[in-house]
């Protein structure tokens, strides 16, 4: 997949560092119903990967991203993005810095069911001052790379769960986001549609400056993995790449 051309006025940054989190620890609840869903995880991610996060419900996949993605206020540990440390952010900047730099892709799909597909797609860039011309313009492109052309003004309810998946995936791209985080993007899809979408994230991950991190159970992601990060009890227990993802991808097929 061909991303549009970045836009001048939505600066990404500089460096080419990747996703680095150092000991993060993350809390919920006070007293005697305090429970920890991160306890000291270490990550790392590279730009220009597909990078697939797993393990079993509970072990703090979600939270780690939300923390990654500035969603979460953590309580210990370092988390840098592309070489910003969100640490050091106040929750505006933190704010700022994931509208223009961090796209999402949800399982549910998110998507606004009063408002037409390029309306939908629209809303990232006019979140960062884009003017509404030139918002559905660029939205109305990208749909049309994605197979949607056409169907700009349809509504979400008229379309496939394929289609809708595709739909988010546009909303997540338009405003040209360095670090991509998709939350199950293929559990609610059929085998041939779940490829599709993860043909598209391929490309995307691949594509200069840009990376992709995905939370997943489903086993028909794994072949897409540049990298394979496990997890258990709020930790990381486990990285697979090079030969050691290849010997592994060999027993799950």
């Amino acid at each position: 997949m061909t991303l549009p051309s970045e836009s001048p006025s939505i600066a990404a940054p500089t460096t080419t560092n990747g996703i680095v989190t150092r000991g993060v620890v993350k809390s919920f609840g006070v007293g005697d119903a305090k429970t920890f869903a991160l306890k000291g995880a270490d990550f790392s991610a590279s730009e220009g990967e597909l990078h697939l996060v797993v393990g079993p419900s509970g072990c703090g996949k979600t939270t780690l991203l939300s923390v990654i993605a500035g969603t979460l206020v953590w309580d210990e540990g370092e988390v840098e993005v592309f070489g910003t440390r969100l640490n050091g952010l106040d929750k505006g900047s933190i704010t700022e810095f994931r509208r223009r730099h961090i796209g999402f892709i949800f399982q549910q799909f998110n998507l606004i069911p009063t408002l037409t597909l390029v309306e939908n797609v629209s809303v990232p860039l006019l979140l960062n001052g884009v003017s509404r011309r030139e918002a559905e313009s660029r939205s109305a492109e990208l749909l049309g790379r994605l197979g949607l052309g056409g169907r700009e003004r349809k509504r979400p309810t008229q379309l496939s769960g394929g289609q809708q998946q595709r739909v988010a995936i546009a909303r997540a791209l338009v405003h040209q986001p360095r670090l991509v985080i998709c939350d199950e993007p293929t559990s609610a899809l059929d085998r041939e549609t779940g490829h599709q979408i993860m043909d598209l994230l391929a490309g995307v991950a691949r594509a200069p400056g840009r990376a992709v991190i995905i939370v997943t159970h489903d086993p028909r992601t794994y072949a897409y993995a540049d990298r394979l990060t496990s997890m258990e009890d709020g930790r990381v227990s486990g990285v697979r790449h090079g030969a050691e993802l290849k010997e592994f991808l060999s027993n799950h097929r």
